[in-house]
């Protein structure tokens, strides 16, 4: 059993991703018992070092790409058993479910169907003691330190706007696009204020901010409590009236009309490309099975979960090469099967 094999396996089958599912359809001089596939998986440690290793050929980077992060959660509600599974948040399901966290890292030229994962983390902080924000900073700090990226736009949800998180990416020169929560605390960015009468500063909601029609472009100059720097922020009104709040350290920072700022438009157009991790998140689980593996050890479930991207990695790369998606690629595995099976049956009708 190698990985080669395995990650095959998690490309061809539609329905089945177990151990004893791939032992039974291995043949020949290849045939394995499901203790031999088992043993496989809790005998290797596939690293996210070895994903970089197989994509960092693959990316288009340049400034003008994105890193975007966000968590997924593996789900394992009925499993009591395996190991690294605790109760979470998923925002799949709009609460909290038994499953295995894993915090993503993607790169992003911006275009449809051009990102790659390059980085992960499977969360367990019983085991190493880390916060989702601790694995965050860690992250981005290697894609600056170890991997040397040029992308300098960073997407992430509300989850992750601490901060501290939001001092880093000053700190690394990288332009943060992320949404807020209505109740979080802002107040107007005046620059006579950086260094007096702080505790006269006046916090509100967000929803009690007042805008017009060039604030509603241009974003609003505020600041954050314990945040040293202003960040612009923009009030993004959908045609059903829902809102979203998205803040960005890509502007000026002066009060005055920033012509050569983000405008509303833009910061709409960058905040969309955030959906790239959600839809690999749909793919990994869908198309390779990501959450089904049913071994109870931890190591078994990393290494199945690092397999995964790879054999992710192999399809998106397949889809490019054939100018189709990632699910055409693997739904024309099937195909020839199928037309085979129509002009001769297998099973007969009579």
């Amino acid at each position: 059993m190698n990985h080669r094999q395995y990650i095959e396996y998690l490309i061809a089958t539609t329905v089945n991703d177990t151990c004893t599912n791939l032992a039974e359809h291995l043949e020949g001089a290849s045939s394995q018992s499901h203790d031999a596939v088992s043993d496989f998986l809790q005998r290797e440690k596939v690293t996210p070092r070895g994903l970089w290793r197989v994509v960092s050929g693959l990316l288009r980077d340049g400034p003008e790409s994105f890193l975007i992060f966000d968590d997924s959660v593996q789900d394992k509600r009925y499993s009591s058993k395996i190991e690294l599974v605790k109760l979470q948040y998923s925002g799949a399901e709009g609460g909290l479910v038994r499953g295995i966290g894993v915090l993503n890292l993607l790169h992003s030229t911006g275009h449809e169907g051009e990102f790659y994962p390059i980085d992960y983390r499977v969360y367990a902080p019983e085991v190493d003691g880390k916060t989702k924000n601790h694995h965050f900073r860690e992250m981005l700090g290697r894609s600056q330190s170890d991997k040397q990226l040029q992308a300098k736009t960073v997407l992430f949800d509300s989850w992750y706007a601490s901060v501290d998180n939001l001092k880093l990416l000053q700190r690394l020169n990288l332009t943060f696009i992320t949404t807020l929560k209505a109740n979080r605390l802002v107040s107007v960015w005046k620059d006579k204020d950086k260094d007096k009468n702080k505790d006269k500063t006046q916090w509100v909601h967000l929803d009690e901010l007042a805008w017009d029609s060039q604030t509603l472009q241009w974003g609003l100059l505020v600041k954050l409590k314990e945040l040293p720097f202003a960040v612009r922020l923009f009030k993004l009104v959908a045609p059903n009236g829902d809102i979203e709040w998205v803040m960005t350290n890509g502007s000026h920072t002066s009060q005055e009309t920033p012509t050569s700022a983000l405008t509303a438009h833009d910061v709409k157009t960058k905040n969309a490309v955030r959906w790239h991790i959600e839809q690999y998140h749909r793919e990994l689980k869908q198309l390779v099975g990501s959450a089904k593996c049913q071994c109870r050890k931890a190591r078994s479930q990393r290494n199945h979960l690092g397999l995964c991207y790879l054999a992710w990695v192999a399809l998106q790369k397949h889809a490019h090469k054939t100018h189709s998606t990632c699910y055409q690629a693997k739904h024309r595995l099937w195909s020839d099967f199928l037309k085979l099976q129509l002009a001769n049956p297998t099973i007969a009708w009579a």
